[in-house]
């Protein structure tokens, strides 16, 4: 993938397998429609390669990931699960744990010749949650898988990109509304000042006014 010069009317978002991005992506195209997004898929052996390469701005990872030289916010944790065929003996558990797994041929890598071992009851897949529903299939099921770890889902972006939407993606992501603080404050600083008024001098106490004598 080759590096492409930084557009400001275009904000480039890669997402590995398995992360939705239709919340944040519409709240984007409804706040800043001058600014386009394009969202690659991005393979998770490539997560780090993409951002190096600048083939895209910021990036939905999957932990670990090498994190000198990048900006990384931990967004949320993943259900680990297994994914058996329908008819796998283990399939009749609604929870499972590493030692249930023990005996089988456990993949970590999905693509269509894992999963059609899977299909299979050649191999059994553990996988996060969002990945089996991604690729769902009638003759799989998922069951979760206690006792593994969870994994993690992150937003990276490298610390050298100067890319001047960077900040309202991230705003985006972490919840920020169109009228926070910060939103408001840019908004401020983008509209001239109104000129002031000159204000009327205060009038004296009633105690100090004279009062007008009336004619005898």
């Amino acid at each position: 993938m080759t590096s492409e010069p930084t557009d400001p009317a275009v904000l480039r978002i890669g997402a590995v397998p398995g992360v939705t991005l239709t919340k944040w992506t519409t709240i984007w195209r409804q706040r800043f429609p001058r600014v386009r997004l394009d969202v690659v898929d991005v393979a998770e052996a490539d997560q780090r390669r993409v951002l190096d390469a600048a083939a895209v701005d910021l990036c939905f990872v999957r932990l670990p990931i090498e994190a000198e030289g990048l900006h990384l916010i931990r967004l949320y944790e993943e259900v680990p699960v297994a994914w058996l065929a329908k008819e796998h003996p283990l399939a009749a558990l609604d929870e499972l744990t590493s030692a249930d797994l023990a005996g089988e041929r456990v993949l970590t890598s999905v693509d269509a010749a894992a999963i059609d071992l899977v299909a299979s009851e050649a191999a059994v897949l553990r996988v996060p949650l969002s990945i089996a529903r991604s690729h769902s299939r009638r003759d799989l099921v998922h069951r979760p898988v206690s006792d593994a770890p969870a994994t993690t889902i992150g937003l990276a972006w490298l610390v050298a990109n100067d890319h001047p939407s960077i900040q309202e993606f991230v705003g985006v992501v972490r919840g920020r509304t169109e009228n926070s603080s910060r939103t408001v404050q840019e908004r401020s600083a983008r509209t001239p000042a109104s000129p002031q008024r000159t204000a009327s001098p205060p009038k004296p106490p009633a105690s100090r006014r004279r009062r007008a004598r009336r004619p005898r």
